[in-house]
């Protein structure tokens, strides 16, 4: 099934002018209902929590009411809907198939809306090799734009993470890797990323949507977009830094949609070659290296309210 990832998220929220206040200072687009696009037309959809056209709550603190996948093509639909019709409810209109997963998440499947990007990417410049940036070519200037390309993947906070997985294998989702014990991060067959869903396994009551991120085009556009978001008033959760599994740098923040917002870049691809790999959970399994977010500072003092101290004294 030629699913190819996930096309928008959609949350029911209290504050609609806070949340939407957030996704664009996060760099989205505002085009209009409650919509805010990436530059290939991937979203985040905000309705208010009674709206009655948003699917049943989790019965949880979560605020993700639906995650909608694009699909290739009318046929990926065809098929999609002969496999799950076997066991559940499934309703499709206008286009749009519409079931809930055995975790009891709302999801909708439709031909993709995801618009091609001719855009170019993060350059590097190394002895050895030959230049990607020749004489007299910035690597960046300090007012270059750094927007969310694409809607890259999302975290499920589960209570068996196991049944969850079974589900997405149906519709041809493949483990790239797992975390022992804790969840598989999963990769549908459209895509060669290294994963669009990954599940954490957790008890019931924390059932919802731990994070989403959108892909940048490269680990400056997340420094630079997460430097910006923190100079706004954001609260940075975890990051900047760059993963094991999957390669990504990132950048986690605190948000108002009741869970995690991240931005990633560089993430690895994969084909039906690769192995996966498992690993118990930890801080070294998870990242490659940390780095905090800390005040600019110069070799000429300390950074404000350091104390006069060096950093790292």
């Amino acid at each position: 099934m030629n699913i190819i990832g996930p096309d928008a998220l959609v949350f029911g929220v209290d504050d609609l002018a806070a949340c939407g206040q957030y996704l664009s200072d996060y760099g989205l687009k505002d085009v209009g209902q409650g919509r805010y696009e990436a530059l290939d037309g991937t979203a985040v959809v905000i309705k208010h929590q009674d709206d009655a056209s948003l699917p049943p709550a989790l019965g949880t603190a979560s605020l993700l009411r639906e995650t909608v996948y694009g699909v290739a093509d009318a046929a990926t639909l065809d098929a999609i809907e002969a496999e799950l019709q076997r066991d559940r409810a499934v309703h499709r209109e206008a286009g749009v198939l519409r079931v809930v997963d055995d975790m009891g998440f709302a999801l909708a499947f439709q031909v993709t809306v995801r618009r091609p990007l001719s855009l170019p990417a993060e350059t590097v410049n190394a002895p050895g090799a030959a230049p990607q940036r020749g004489p007299n070519q910035l690597a960046f200037t300090p007012d270059m734009p750094a927007l969310p390309r694409t809607l890259s993947h999302v975290v499920y906070f589960v209570p068996d993470s196991a049944k969850a997985e079974a589900f997405y294998t149906r519709l041809g989702f493949v483990c790239t890797d797992r975390f022992t014990g804790v969840g598989p991060f999963l990769r549908p067959a459209g895509t060669p990323d290294h994963h669009t869903l990954f599940f954490i396994q957790t008890p019931p009551f924390m059932k919802g949507c731990e994070h989403f991120t959108f892909h940048m085009g490269g680990p400056t556009e997340v420094l630079l977009a997460g430097s910006r978001f923190v100079e706004k008033g954001y609260q940075s959760f975890w990051g900047p830094g760059r993963h094991k599994f999957g390669s990504n740098w990132f950048w986690y923040f605190n948000s108002p949609l009741g869970c995690h917002v991240e931005y990633d870049a560089d993430m690895d691809l994969h084909d039906d070659a690769w192995a996966a790999r498992e690993v118990p959970m930890g801080a070294d399994a998870s990242q490659l290296f940390l780095f905090q977010h800390r005040e600019k500072w110069a070799p000429s003092g300390p950074p404000p309210g350091a104390g006069g101290k060096p950093p790292g004294v």
